[in-house]
């Protein structure tokens, strides 16, 4: 896919170091893409707070337009991103056209966010010392906002931190993955196209170490937007200052199939939400509790499903899981299987491995001391336990570092409400994988999943400062 340039301080910029992008799947050239040090990524940081107030100036339709042309191409180019986002992210085609439209809806979204940003009267009068007193308040943009995404959806993770940042009137610094820096070169040529003033966006690839802690430290940007492990999100956390910070930091998500639930229903969802882009998704299903009278009938029938679904090439449109990101990481969810297994897990089907193919992979007989059971796994990883009490249930999905989405299958509405009222997660899908997510609900965790919300509307209120205004009468 060609040689492409970084974009800093309003240029196209052949910075002289250079990375090749390499496909997961068969380790071929993806394409190759210049990097930054330190120096440069000031220069960018010092471009976007010299920038603020021409976006800041931009008003609510101006904004709107660019966001929803930008909406528009990449509707357009939709088959040009879902190619890339295959080549360099290992997704499998279908989901990687799937992410193209989300993006493009989600781009939309943000327009209408851009357009109805405003404030909201005050009733001074309701306070004794409020008589005869007018005001409001209103937000403005926060400043600069250095977006981190990572690689895992490399174009709508970043449309969810471009887009709200330009609603906002926020210049942007976004710092895509190293793994998966093309998607993001061809959503900022995107950007430009639809009309966002050059100033609006400067983009830096190259390592957290150098990148990342350039723009975590400086004090030229005013709010981090983070997505990626919880490990470093909290170095950015303790190393952020005052600036505001935004962290979604994944999960070991739990759907619960109770008594009562259709199990022909609730079985290629959870199959789905368990191993789509290979369980590289921070809502992505990796414990699912089962009551023990529906035990045998859903084990064997998710099996099943598990087996015959496509496991190879993501180029293939019949394939459900492909390759994960890294051979390194493969290699360690598979000693993971290996550690339980040797504590009493029995691997159901898969298993195996072969360089960053993992093969999809169900265990029972775990339990939640296991690291497959406690930590984020990030892979085509299944465990199955099973529960007696609704109460057992939800406390199992409770006892966990983190929070970001649940899911039970359930036809009594009172047990979907007792999951909704007890439930320590940020989201609570009834019927539904706990992977389900539309761009414009509010998204995010409670725990080590992370702080703050994503969906335009609420990244945007992230983005932005209120100002309250008064006017004496008397």
């Amino acid at each position: 896919m060609g040689f492409k340039k970084l974009f800093i301080d309003g240029k196209w910029t052949d910075t002289g170091k250079y990375l090749e992008v390499k496909n997961p799947y068969d380790g071929s050239a993806a394409g190759t893409v210049c990097t930054a040090d330190r120096a440069l990524t000031e220069k960018a940081i010092a471009a976007a707070f010299n920038a603020r107030k021409v976006m800041a100036s931009l008003t609510a339709k101006q904004k709107g337009d660019i966001l929803d042309k930008t909406g528009s191409l990449i509707a357009k180019y939709s088959e040009d991103f879902a190619r890339i986002i295959t080549a360099e992210a290992g997704k499998g085609i279908v989901f990687s056209r799937g992410e193209a439209g989300r993006t493009a809806e989600n781009f939309r979204f943000a327009a209408d966010e851009a357009r109805r940003l405003g404030g909201e009267l005050i009733p001074y009068d309701a306070s004794a010392s409020g008589a005869n007193r007018f005001g409001y308040y209103k937000r403005f943009p926060i400043g600069v906002v250095g977006a981190i995404t990572p690689f895992n959806f490399p174009l709508n993770l970043v449309a969810h931190k471009v887009g709200p940042a330009i609603a906002a009137g926020c210049p942007i610094v976004l710092k895509p993955a190293s793994s998966t820096p093309l998607t993001a070169v061809l959503l900022t040529e995107v950007l430009l196209e639809a009309g966002l003033p050059e100033c609006g966006i400067n983009l830096v690839v190259g390592s957290g170490s150098v990148v990342g802690n350039a723009m975590v430290e400086s004090e030229l940007i005013n709010m981090l937007t983070f997505t990626g492990s919880p490990s470093v999100g909290l170095g950015i956390k303790a190393k952020a200052g005052i600036k505001k910070v935004t962290l979604e930091l994944g999960s070991n998500s739990a759907a619960v199939i109770h008594e009562d639930a259709d199990i022909a229903y609730a079985v290629p969802k959870c199959v789905v939400g368990g191993f789509a882009n290979s369980g590289q998704v921070c809502i992505s299903i990796q414990r699912i509790y089962i009551h023990e009278k529906r035990y045998d009938e859903f084990r064997d029938m998710f099996v099943k499903s598990v087996k015959a679904s496509g496991f190879g090439d993501p180029a293939d449109e019949k394939i459900l899981v492909g390759p994960m990101i890294e051979e390194s990481e493969a290699a360690r969810v598979e000693s993971w299987i290996k550690d339980a297994a040797a504590k009493g897990a029995k691997v159901l089907t898969g298993g195996g491995r072969r360089g960053t193919m993992l093969e999809p992979t169900v265990l029972e007989d775990v339990d939640e001391t296991m690291t497959v059971v406690s930590e984020e796994a990030f892979a085509p990883l299944v465990c199955l336990m099973k529960y007696r009490t609704l109460e057992e249930a939800v406390e199992r999905v409770n006892n966990s570092q983190f929070g970001l989405q649940a899911g039970i299958f359930t036809n009594d509405i009172k047990n979907a409400f007792y999951a909704i009222e007890h439930m320590e997660v940020g989201g609570v899908m009834v019927n539904d994988m706990p992977t389900f997510r539309v761009d414009q609900m509010p998204y995010g965790g409670v725990k080590l999943s992370g702080t703050g919300r994503e969906g335009p509307r609420f990244a945007v209120e992230e983005m932005t400062e209120l100002k309250t205004v008064m006017f004496n009468l008397n």
